[in-house]
């Protein structure tokens, strides 16, 4: 992701649909209090300071990663993580730009 993929080139809206028809699995980086305030259904909770013992984890689920958080900016970071650990993942952003294509 260059520069502008941190602030929205468009591109983003589409990788999400595209991610979700391939069956990526939704992993929401907030703390456990933010995630029971709400989120994507069917998502899974894996809160940013533990994605690093949670690499063979993520792994296992064989399927692409779309991070979200409140802001985008934790899902960023975790983003980064996982993109150098190998894993297949787009940044979500915020939890609710996910949402809208979960029904």
């Amino acid at each position: 992701m260059g520069f502008f993929g941190l602030f929205g080139d468009g591109k983003e809206v589409s990788s999400i649909e595209e991610y979700l028809k391939e069956g990526a699995v939704i992993i929401d980086v907030r703390t456990v209090e933010e995630f029971k305030e709400g989120h994507v259904k069917g998502s899974k909770n894996i809160v940013l300071n533990t994605i690093p013992g949670k690499v063979k984890e993520i792994k296992a689920m064989n399927k692409k990663v779309i991070a979200v958080c409140r802001s985008g900016a934790r899902s960023g970071q975790a983003t980064s993580f996982l993109k150098q650990q190998g894993i297949d993942v787009i940044n979500g952003g915020p939890w609710q730009n996910v949402d809208k294509f979960v029904s």
